[in-house]
């Protein structure tokens, strides 16, 4: 079956791009892709992600704003949104809806992408890929040295900081409401009620 914009509601297999073979492809030809779809490359195999909604887009907006305040307006280090793309491996390429990458940290930036861990990694699960982030990123992101992966739930309103100890990842809690999120990475930004992430 075709993927078209109206029925991708999963991370599907991209096997009707032209291209490398499933299983082979690198970053280099995943960049050379310019068909307007987003992609995602995980062990070699070009994956077509979903369209995100519209409390996804909004939940994106707002850890973006807080992260900045909070992050890089501090001088902690940079943030970015999706589309970016991370470069974890050759061939494992990703686009997590918002990062962090700290100072300490600041030559993985180059000019098109991110090679090698964010600090913090942000995804906003939608019914598609909520099985992708808990599962597959969750190893990606362990394995690649993300120091904490947060996820939320734009339906729930809920975050869930993952943080990385001896290449595990260990729960620092779920937040929701009036809680404010604990990060190891960007200690300030406890000052913000969960809420605010989904208001």
């Amino acid at each position: 079956m075709l993927m078209t914009p109206e029925n991708i509601t999963a991370m599907n297999p991209a096997d009707d791009v032209p291209g490398p073979r499933q299983g082979d492809w690198i970053y280099k030809q995943y960049a050379a892709l310019d068909d307007g779809r987003r992609y995602e490359v995980v062990d070699g195999v070009l994956y077509m992600t979903p369209a995100p909604n519209i409390a996804h887009q909004d939940a994106v907006a707002r850890f973006v704003y807080y992260l900045m305040a909070y992050a890089e307006f501090s001088g902690l280090g940079k943030v970015l949104v999706a589309p970016c793309d991370v470069e974890l491996a050759p061939n494992i390429v990703v686009q997590p809806d918002v990062l962090v990458v700290l100072k300490a940290h600041q030559e993985r930036i180059t000019k098109t992408h991110i090679v090698g861990a964010p600090d913090i990694v942000v995804e906003v699960s939608s019914p598609g890929t909520v099985m992708y982030d808990r599962h597959n990123k969750y190893d990606l992101y362990a394995l690649a040295g993300v120091q904490e992966y947060w996820l939320a739930d734009p339906v729930a309103h809920f975050v869930e900081v993952l943080s990385l100890e001896n290449g595990i990842y260990h729960s620092l809690g779920i937040f929701e409401g009036n809680d404010t999120v604990i990060s190891r990475v960007v200690p300030g930004i406890s000052a913000v009620p969960v809420a605010k992430f989904f208001a």
